[in-house]
């Protein structure tokens, strides 16, 4: 848990603060391969792990987690097959911008999940 904390902590930071020669330290376009981030996000076991959690929670409400994910889904796949229109409208300020803002979502989310992690074992030890 902490591991997967420090890993989304850490993005989440390359994404608020961005550093000028990318991630691996080179210039944009030079990277030498692409690392798609948004695919086991979507359709990986992240995601089904998620699904299985919640189902376990709550059973009686499978049909709504099932709209949810398909809703997640169906939004992922609209905003990867109009990238370019999305690129057109927001320009290159718009896009450091809003990439600046999931950077702190997902600082939240990350945080958030470690405390809650703290909290519930802080009730089963003691």
């Amino acid at each position: 848990m902490i591991i997967i904390f420090l890993f989304y902590i850490l993005k989440a930071i390359k994404m608020i603060f961005p550093q000028p020669g990318g991630v691996v330290g080179l210039a944009a376009g030079e990277e030498p391969f692409i690392v798609p981030m948004a695919i086991p996000l979507m359709a990986g076991p992240s995601i089904l792990a998620a699904l299985i959690l919640l189902a376990h929670t709550d059973s009686s409400r499978m049909g709504d987690w099932t709209i949810a994910l398909v809703s997640a889904w169906g939004a992922s796949a609209v905003i990867l097959m109009f990238y370019k229109l999305f690129t057109r409208v927001l320009g290159e300020k718009g896009l450091t911008a809003v990439e600046r803002l999931m950077g702190m979502v997902l600082v939240m989310i990350s945080v958030q999940m470690f405390l809650d992690g703290i909290s519930n074992y802080l009730k089963t030890a003691g």
